[in-house]
């Protein structure tokens, strides 16, 4: 689907106009946008808009890495918003001038549709244009990293916790599946951040130059996202390494357990295997109090041994 909204120069909104009209049109700026397009929609992107074969390549090619290409008379950005319903990322891409404004997204996008019918309704249209719409997306896109990672830290402190009583082999499938997410957030974040720098510090962007401290805000929310995944990755290595060292304590307490229990028995199941052999000249087997006093030798060995045992601090 494809629709359109058109500036005229006494700035009266008009919708749904044909791109035909909106490209030859005299408007003082027009935003297009290419929703789930089908593949005959697409052509529109290279007649009438011609934008750069690149560029659209980039387009049909799903998932591209959030980027900045510089064209004769537009910019073409890359980016990367994140699905509130599958934590997925999705690709928003750009064609930015200082009269127009192209979206195209293969999915549906929560942050265009906000900013499309916020427009439609006629909100604040004379002080609008392509690069403050631009902004307006992009700013939306980063509000909603911010619940995504609210949600890992909740859920990294309950794993902290164990206020559930989980098992540990749960705890870490949980919380290797969380790092799994962060990394998925910081793939996105990181170029995020990267992108918008590059927009802060361009010379060639002059349709920007009035909208750099909005930006820099956008560059300061990204700044902190970044630290909440580091932070965040930091601490699921310090719960991982934490369980892993508690896993190693149980099993040496065993393993200390099971060494005082065979230790204990090694000397009198020594005793009852020696006089097990049944020889006949063995003088104890024919003596009166033998099997007494082979029972008391082998009680105190082992009352021996679990003195020398506590003394040692073994059943600490």
């Amino acid at each position: 689907m494809i629709r359109t909204i058109a500036i005229t120069k006494n700035h009266e909104l008009k919708l749904d106009v044909e791109i035909s009209k909106v490209v030859k049109g005299d408007f003082q700026w027009y935003w297009i946008d290419f929703n789930q397009p089908t593949d005959e929609e697409c052509e529109f992107l290279r007649s009438p808009l011609s934008f750069h074969p690149l560029a659209i390549e980039d387009c049909m090619h799903f998932l591209q890495r959030p980027k900045l290409v510089y064209y004769q008379d537009y910019t073409f950005l890359v980016t990367q918003a994140i699905s509130q319903d599958t934590m997925s990322r999705e690709e928003i891409d750009f064609f930015l001038s200082e009269h127009y404004i192209v979206t195209f997204h293969q999915k549906p996008s929560y942050e265009i549709n906000d900013v499309w019918n916020r427009l439609a309704q006629g909100e604040s249209i004379q002080s609008l244009d392509p690069s403050h719409v631009i902004y307006l997306i992009i700013d939306k896109m980063v509000d909603n990293y911010f619940p995504p990672v609210y949600q890992i830290e909740d859920r990294l402190n309950e794993i902290d916790e164990n206020s559930k009583g989980r098992p540990m082999d749960v705890l870490l499938d949980d919380l290797f599946y969380t790092r799994h997410q962060l990394l998925s957030l910081r793939h996105t974040i990181n170029p995020m951040r990267d992108l918008i720098y590059r927009i802060l510090n361009s010379q060639r962007m002059t349709e920007m130059q009035g909208k750099m401290v909005y930006f820099s805000n956008i560059h300061d929310h990204l700044l902190k996202l970044t630290e909440m995944i580091e932070a965040a990755r930091e601490l699921t290595t310090d719960i991982r390494d934490s369980y892993i060292s508690i896993n190693s304590y149980q099993t040496n307490h065993v393993m200390k357990v099971l060494t005082v229990i065979t230790t204990i028995f090694m000397p009198i199941t020594f005793i009852a295997g020696l006089y097990g052999m049944n020889f006949q000249n063995m003088p104890e087997l024919h003596w009166k109090y033998g099997y007494i006093a082979c029972l008391l030798v082998m009680f105190i060995v082992t009352l021996g041994l679990c003195w020398w045992f506590k003394k040692k601090g073994w059943f600490k």
